[in-house]
């Protein structure tokens, strides 16, 4: 069986706009920021009594074991708290946590246990100083997701 060496490109019927190069067209459309992202932006942007707040509410749930493998064993100094019904998060503790070691500690949450997210954001939409830093569009984008995981 031969080939030739030079190749057909396809019909540009999958290229609706010949303008645009080809792997422009087949990139799919950009997808609002997911919620460990939304969380962990938001943990960056308040004040760090806030902060130890959403980290405590964040932990507790989180059993021994995951607290020390997540984000690298950045929260095995609280294993020995783990279940307990109060964790000790001291604000220094929260200043020296970073944003993506909280991304990666929503993202074990959220799998876990969805409902904590739920909280966290109570959390925060109880401080108004936060919620107006914030802005309405990153409460706009939790709303929205709330209400389509409670959709489905």
């Amino acid at each position: 069986m031969k080939f030739s060496k030079t190749r057909k490109l396809p019909p540009t019927s999958a290229h609706p706009d010949p303008r645009l190069p080809a792997r422009a067209a087949a990139q799919p459309a950009k997808e609002p920021a997911s919620l460990p992202v939304l969380v962990a932006g938001v943990f960056a942007r308040t004040r760090l009594a806030l902060r130890a707040r959403i980290l405590r509410r964040l932990l507790l749930p989180v059993g021994p074991l995951a607290l020390t493998v997540i984000a690298g064993g950045a929260f095995a100094k609280y294993a020995e708290h783990a279940r307990w019904s109060r964790l000790p998060v001291s604000l220094d503790d929260a200043a020296r946590v970073t944003a993506s070691q909280v991304f990666e500690l929503v993202r074990y949450v959220e799998q876990s246990n969805p409902a904590v997210l739920q909280q966290v954001m109570a959390v925060v939409a109880r401080d108004a100083t936060t919620m107006t830093a914030l802005g309405a569009s990153v409460a706009a984008l939790v709303l929205e997701r709330w209400s389509r995981r409670n959709a489905t």
